[in-house]
């Protein structure tokens, strides 16, 4: 048996935890704390409440199964935690498309009334746009998506889904392009804002 975890100060970064975490597997489970709220509140948006328990749990066993081929030259696993949650949350594509189409047709979504006051002006404006995220292809909506409501940079979507900078960036402006469209906003006057890196 391993004796107490080392304090805060001695480990530096994610990498450190991940690493250290080989030896003393306690460790790993900084980055749950660290973590595990924000992918929680990205899957209950994507799937819903009753996913995100789920979801979130099998992320971090997932991670803690796998923490062995982390790449120890990222200081951060946000991104790594995202990219396997995306692809959890990908095997449940499906079930996401009907949720997402259930919302365009009644405007009810239990996510945001749960923390935003519900305004029937917010409630009818969601039906249109669950109904565009709902017709955009899956690559295209989980960077939107990951972008929007992780809040995460260009550099942290490519890395949490492993793709280049520049597929990002093809991704995210093609769905919001379609988005806009969608929702009724004539692209050619809406200006496509750019993250600065």
């Amino acid at each position: 048996m391993s004796g107490p975890p080392p304090p805060e100060a001695e480990v530096h970064d994610d990498a450190d935890v991940v690493a250290q975490s080989l030896e003393q597997p306690e460790l790993f489970a900084r980055l749950y704390d660290r973590y595990a709220h924000d992918i929680h509140r990205y899957v209950t948006r994507r799937l819903g409440e009753g996913a995100a328990d789920d979801i979130t749990a099998d992320t971090f066993l997932t991670a803690f199964r796998i923490r062995g081929r982390y790449d120890p030259t990222r200081d951060n696993a946000r991104p790594w935690l995202y990219g396997i949650a995306g692809n959890l949350i990908g095997k449940q594509r499906r079930k996401e498309v009907r949720t997402l189409k259930a919302l365009a047709r009644t405007g009810h979504d239990p996510v945001a009334e749960s923390w935003v006051e519900e305004t029937e002006s917010r409630v009818a404006a969601q039906a249109p746009l669950a109904g565009a995220l709902a017709a955009l292809p899956a690559g295209d909506r989980h960077v939107l998506l990951l972008v929007a409501w992780a809040d995460l940079s260009y550099q942290e979507v490519a890395e949490a889904l492993d793709i280049p900078i520049g597929t990002v960036r093809s991704r995210l402006s093609r769905a919001r392009r379609k988005v806009r469209t969608s929702l009724g906003a004539d692209p050619a006057f809406v200006p496509d804002t750019q993250e600065v890196i």
